[in-house]
């Protein structure tokens, strides 16, 4: 907290000395001639204290007479979105009971194919790639859905589908940390496919992506960690997909049923703001950046090579985060409000982002 000081100068009267009678007769003419105008001054400060607002908008106005000012743009008027929260909250259901789904084990590849079940007749692309970790091989998939839009320019959404592998034998089922991520994103592409209409969206392009290999598979560092994202990013960067991404944000660990999204400072900071503006819009201010501070995640990679993107994200689950990375990282801590919550704003930001 900045606090600011205002240091008052002490004022010193010099009285000097003078002819008692002269000094009475200055004073008096003194207040013979200010009386009036006092009263004239007092009068115009009683009338205007209910218009100062307008008062100074006027002297502004005349101020800058010779540069009008660019006319206020409309208020938006477009609906509110509003995702199916239920049904969203039944795909984190449904996405954790595969159990723990690390990279490379069964319940990982059902996972895979879950996912693409609810994306046939969308266009899908995959990027897959041998990861060389510190505890081995391991194959890493990250899934792409495409839904073209009108505009030129890309808006990436992201979210992890994998759980961690360091506590693949303690039960760790990941609801929230990569169900709620995988869960939201199917919501999203149910939202964008437009009642299957088949038609481009009246906006940007927006790809959907479920990132592999966001956890460690030892300790997080620099390489071992956001496998996914960063193969992707390089890809991206080769092909030059980065150039044309106008936006990129991450989802990841939004089902906190006591929902509290950090204001994460590693991003772009008109991103955080537009999406805490798409919240204000929708009522859901109390709901974000109470918190801020730097967060690693899987718009890491995509940050340093230059691209505006925001992290989505609530790392304070449970009092003094004690859910996170524990096997009590189940659905009896998630809320299909807080899907509501975030999937709204996102979407709403995506629109914000189409006016632009």
């Amino acid at each position: 907290m900045i606090e600011k000081t205002i240091k008052r100068n002490a004022t010193t009267i010099k009285v000097c000395p003078t002819f008692p009678c002269v000094s009475l007769w200055l004073l008096w003419l003194k207040i013979c001639v200010a009386l009036p105008l006092t009263i004239a001054l007092s009068s115009t400060v009683a009338c205007g204290k209910g218009t100062a607002t307008t008062a100074s908008a006027a002297s502004k106005s005349e101020s800058t007479a010779k540069t009008p000012a660019p006319p206020a743009r409309a208020p938006d008027s477009a609906p509110l979105p509003h995702i199916d929260s239920k049904r969203a909250f039944q795909y984190t259901r449904e996405v954790t009971a595969f159990g723990p789904r690390y990279m490379g084990n069964e319940n990982h590849k059902k996972l895979e194919h879950y996912i693409l079940d609810h994306l046939k007749g969308d266009q899908v692309e995959d990027d897959a790639f041998t990861a060389d970790t510190v505890e081995g091989k391991f194959p890493v998939r990250n899934i792409i859905a495409k839904f073209p839009g009108t505009k030129d320019g890309i808006i990436a959404i992201l979210g992890h589908y994998d759980t961690n592998y360091p506590l693949r034998n303690i039960g760790y089922v990941g609801a929230n940390d990569g169900g709620s991520s995988t869960a939201i994103l199917l919501e999203f592409a149910n939202q964008l496919r437009g009642g299957g209409s088949g038609k481009a969206r009246d906006g940007y392009s927006v790809w959907l992506v479920w990132t592999d290999g966001e956890e460690a598979v030892r300790k997080w560092s620099d390489t071992d960690s956001l496998y996914g994202a960063r193969h992707l990013a390089e890809k991206w960067e080769k092909d030059g997909t980065l150039k044309k991404i106008k936006a990129l944000m991450v989802m990841d660990m939004i089902g906190d049923a006591d929902l509290d999204i950090d204001r994460n400072t590693i991003g772009t900071p008109w991103l955080l703001d537009l999406i805490y503006a798409a919240a204000e819009r929708l009522g859901y201010q109390s709901h974000f950046y109470a918190r801020e501070g730097p967060i690693e995640d899987d718009h890491l990679p995509f940050v340093k090579r230059g691209v505006p993107s925001a992290d989505v994200i609530d790392l304070d689950y449970g009092y003094n985060n004690v859910f996170h990375h524990t096997a009590q990282d189940t659905m009896d801590k998630l809320s299909p409000k807080s899907l509501e919550i975030v999937g709204d704003t996102i979407l709403e930001t995506i629109h914000m982002l189409d006016q632009r």
